[in-house]
């Protein structure tokens, strides 16, 4: 990948203002609090034992909308879809179980392959269960792997299966986290609309970006590309006093997200749908508390 400055330049000052049309589960927002949000966990969130049945009857009576699960899993599929049916809970998601352990990134190309066959499984696993999307950490980049060196391979993974998610109808949606790649939200744009395809977009995890932004810069910037939300807070002060991976040990609402100007941007994308927890679960308690932070979010 050759980029100059000046074609770099002009990629970032046009990636949010031309973006592709990504059709996505949901219609166009209505402005103000009249919102049409759906409230999801993932499944390893639901502790206190049980059966998979119990847990999706749980967090259909808690009032979730739906529910994400890990593939490639050791999960029985008939075992899956029956809980999904005899809830009415909705399974709206899968997130790829093997993206930080075989990066699409990495310099072998054996566990490339497998990183391969592994989004193969969540793609055919999303649409055994009905859902819409695959969330993948597209690379990681370190001291053994150059940002010129993750750019290249994981498109030409993603490349290589966008394909089937076309035919199968499933959206692969990347998320932003601390893989020291693809780090600012004009550079993730240049990333999805690389690919021209209306089956990849963005994933926005609102909590990753707190550490060192504020997320309603990231989804003004993001836009149309942004499919799914992941839902977590961090704490600035928590990060500078104990540590940095401590900032995310904070209750939603008890951080530094902004919620309400977060909720204002998506309303101005015109963004509504899915908004997945991705924070320490628990039993029916802890759970219901969730369900009741969300819900103040969506207010707000």
């Amino acid at each position: 990948m050759t980029l100059s400055r000046r074609r770099f330049l002009g990629a970032a000052a046009c990636a949010a203002a031309a973006p592709i049309a990504i059709p996505g589960p949901f219609g166009a927002a209505r402005p103000g609090r009249d919102r049409a949000c759906k409230k999801a966990v993932k499944l390893g969130m639901v502790g206190g034992g049980g059966t998979l049945a119990e847990k999706f009857a749980l967090l259909a009576r808690l009032g979730f909308d739906g529910v994400e699960l890990d593939s490639p899993n050791g999960l029985d599929r008939s075992e899956v879809l029956d809980a999904r049916d005899a809830s009415g809970l909705p399974i709206h998601g899968v997130v790829d179980s093997v993206h930080w352990s075989k990066p699409l990134s990495s310099p072998d190309e054996a566990v490339r392959r497998e990183g391969i066959e592994a989004l193969v499984t969540a793609l055919r696993d999303a649409k055994a269960y009905g859902a819409s999307s695959v969330l993948l950490v597209p690379g990681v980049v370190n001291k053994q792997v150059s940002y010129r060196d993750a750019y290249e391979r994981s498109v030409a993974c993603i490349r290589e299966v966008l394909p089937l998610a076309a035919e199968l109808e499933i959206h692969i949606a990347l998320e932003n986290v601390w893989n020291n790649f693809l780090l600012s939200p004009l550079e993730l744009c240049r990333y999805i609309d690389e690919f021209e395809s209306p089956w990849i977009g963005s994933y926005f995890d609102v909590g990753n970006v707190v550490r060192f932004a504020w997320p309603e810069h990231w989804i003004e910037a993001l836009g149309p590309r942004i499919l799914k939300v992941d839902v977590k807070e961090y704490s600035r002060k928590k990060q500078n006093d104990e540590g940095l991976w401590k900032g995310f040990a904070v209750e939603l609402h008890e951080g530094d997200c902004d919620w309400p100007a977060v909720m204002k941007a998506f309303d101005a994308i015109g963004y509504e749908g899915w908004f997945t927890a991705e924070i320490p679960g628990g039993g029916e308690d802890r759970l219901r508390d969730i369900a009741a932070r969300m819900d103040r979010i969506f207010a707000g």
